[in-house]
């Protein structure tokens, strides 16, 4: 049976003090006063039944998750006690769903994308389906065909065709690239940008863990044994917060990808306008802006002179924002935090939020 997760245990640090501690990224009214998780779940309909469709995400966020998507059954809310990365997490998932069906077939897709037109997603994830269901042992992953040399993403050098499918084979995953690189990549024609979201059997993936990393997989097998019990919750919080923290794609896609495991990558192009929303210059791109270049969201109020090239947001309608000769910098204005920093800098909010959870944690 077809399933999806979607993956929601990020904690959105880059867009502080929006996102905090108890209303994370997922859940904020981002996309035209939808939250990006509502959106998310939202673009699966008519590719699963809603019964098949799951939420992984921090224990903590369980609760804003259940109201922000009251149709979602209880034990589909796969809550993480800790976050020990994406390796871990499609795991566990994957695990918790094979119990009740060793040969479910699973897509894992993001919770803080903006994906149009929604149709072409649906499609390369129908795809990605049929490519698995065909094909048996196949992790199969999403490329997007890039629009400019974006230094912030991985990227996909695909390799021969697949007769019979609009997938190809994964020749290489690359790290995030320099420009001079990136450009390199696009000048090729073979490179996408890696969409961190993949389709597979459970028992494909779970295999593969038990390979490439047999201690977390045997214990992610622990914790889905007695999931369904009164153990289920002592067991996570024993194993879970001691397994080794890795990435999906350092801990199964790229090793895979060079023959060490028995099964093969492959990807399947996704032809969307694709925006992963980590930070406040990629959420910007989704503002309108004025004639000097300046974006706010829609309810946010300004009056700026001599400025340019500035994102200025806050969830205050009745709070305006005044600057002078400001320019390339990113203003955001809550209740009880105001936080400035120049548009070059943006990345290094999180670094400013480690900060601030040092010396005023009551604000994180």
């Amino acid at each position: 049976m077809r399933n999806v997760v979607i993956l929601a245990g990020g904690s959105g640090t880059r867009l502080w003090p929006m996102s905090r501690d108890d209303r994370p990224k997922q859940v904020l009214p981002l996309a035209a006063g939808q939250s990006l998780l509502r959106v998310a779940f939202n673009r699966l309909r008519g590719l699963v039944e809603p019964e098949n469709i799951y939420v992984c995400t921090v224990g903590a966020y369980t609760d804003v998750v259940r109201k922000e998507l009251p149709e979602l059954g209880e034990h589909n809310i796969i809550g993480e006690p800790a976050r020990r990365d994406t390796a871990n997490a499609v795991g566990l998932a994957s695990a918790v769903v094979a119990r009740n069906d060793p040969d479910a077939v699973v897509a894992f897709v993001g919770s803080d994308h903006l994906i149009s037109p929604e149709d072409e997603f649906r499609s390369a994830i129908e795809h990605g389906f049929e490519v698995v269901e065909a094909r048996g042992r196949s992790l199969v992953t999403f490329g997007i065909e890039p629009t400019h040399p974006h230094t912030g993403l991985g990227y996909i050098e695909r390799g021969e065709a697949i007769e019979g499918t609009r997938a190809f084979v994964v020749d290489r995953f690359r790290e995030k690239p320099d420009r001079a690189t990136a450009e390199e990549y696009l000048a090729t024609g073979r490179f996408w940008w890696n969409s961190g979201m993949f389709v597979w059997q459970a028992s494909t993936v779970l295999s593969v863990l038990d390979s490439l990393l047999p201690e977390s997989a045997a214990r992610l097998r622990e914790v889905a044994a007695v999931w369904d019990t009164p153990e289920r919750d002592a067991t996570l919080e024993e194993i879970y917060p001691n397994l080794q923290k890795i990435s999906v794609d350092y801990a199964v896609m790229e090793p895979a990808s060079q023959g060490k495991v028995d099964a093969d990558v492959v990807v399947v192009p996704m032809p969307v306008h694709w925006l992963d929303v980590g930070s406040w210059a990629a959420l910007a791109d989704t503002y309108d802006a004025d004639p000097n270049g300046n974006r706010t969201d829609s309810i946010t109020l300004s009056c700026l002179l001599d400025s340019h090239d500035n994102i200025i947001v806050t969830d205050d309608p009745n709070h305006l924002v005044a600057a002078v000769g400001l320019h390339r910098h990113i203003i955001v204005h809550t209740q009880d935090v105001t936080m400035v920093c120049p548009l070059s800098d943006g990345e290094r909010v999180k670094d400013l939020v480690a900060r601030v959870q040092s010396d005023h944690a009551n604000y994180i």
